[in-house]
């Protein structure tokens, strides 16, 4: 591990984009725009996605965790600051790569809102088809 001040990973999810930044030797807590992660994420599923970077690769209370989000939702905030957190984990120790591959951890989820088309309600809803 290089020295340095912190360590920086971008992560993206929907329209979510999360700038986290991992400091090392601190007491292992997450700052997520100012507050702490309890305060924005009250559902588990959501606290445990956070940290499931951290998790798997065993370094859960060895950094603290500084990020700064925007766009989206609770659920696509959440997904940013994992990518994030595992784009950041890979620069402070390239040999975790593999273990953060293997959980799915570096890979951009794709998926976003598929767009309205016209003559429909909804990206795929057809109006009500009547025969009389």
């Amino acid at each position: 591990m290089a020295d340095a001040l912190y360590f920086y990973g971008v992560g993206r999810r929907k329209t979510a984009v999360a700038r986290v930044r991992l400091i090392p030797g601190g007491n292992g807590a997450i700052v997520i725009n100012g507050k702490p992660h309890q305060e924005f994420f009250t559902r588990p599923l959501h606290q445990g996605i956070i940290s499931q970077p951290l998790r798997v690769t065993e370094n859960l209370g060895k950094f603290n965790v500084v990020a700064k989000v925007e766009g989206g939702g609770m659920t696509g905030w959440a997904g940013a600051v994992s990518h994030g957190i595992a784009r950041a984990l890979v620069r402070v120790d390239e040999a975790l790569r593999p273990t953060l591959r293997r959980f799915g951890l570096l890979t951009r989820d794709p998926r976003v809102k598929e767009r309205k088309k016209y003559g429909l309600k909804r990206a795929r809803k057809a109006p009500q088809y009547t025969k009389r």
